[in-house]
């Protein structure tokens, strides 16, 4: 499926549920408007027919000071499509719901996002440390207000 009829079918099918994000320049990115829908919109685009998204690329985070932000990179090998979609968390108590039923491929990703942002996962079978040493106690490290005694900080420019 070519970029914009990709997009206009997820558009079509999600309406207000997601949002079409324009700083997808290559790739379309979505925003899900709602943090508890992530799991069942993940779901749905699995079993689509003709999204068949069978492929998560990647997971990653951004701490943004005021939120987080967890963002999907997603691809369907058998219908040759790629897209991203992205979800903003609130910082004080930041949580979302495990994907790992959707695609087993998101354990790591996962756990990498609990333990260097210290997001928690719900529902997620084996959220222990693999990055960090297992005694770790000093924060979460790619929080923009983590330190810790040897961290030094770059000057911002």
């Amino acid at each position: 499926m070519k970029r914009e009829k990709l997009v206009e079918y997820i558009q079509e099918k999600f309406g207000d549920r997601i949002e079409l994000l324009e700083s997808g320049a290559v790739e379309p990115i979505f925003l899900i408007k709602n943090k508890d829908d992530v799991f069942g919109f993940c779901k749905e685009i699995r079993d689509d027919l003709k999204l068949q998204v069978e492929f998560l690329c990647a997971i990653t985070a951004v701490d943004n000071s005021d939120n987080f932000e967890v963002i999907y990179s997603v691809a369907s090998v058998s219908k040759i499509h790629r897209f991203d979609f992205k979800v903003v968390l609130d910082h004080d108590n930041p949580e979302i719901d495990s994907v790992i039923e959707v695609w087993t491929g998101a354990n790591w990703y996962e756990r990498e996002i609990w333990e260097l942002y210290g997001i928690n996962v719900k529902n997620h079978p084996n959220l222990s440390r693999f990055l960090l040493p297992d005694d770790w106690n000093q924060g979460h490290p790619m929080r923009r207000d983590w330190d810790a005694p040897d961290f030094k900080r770059m000057p911002d420019l």
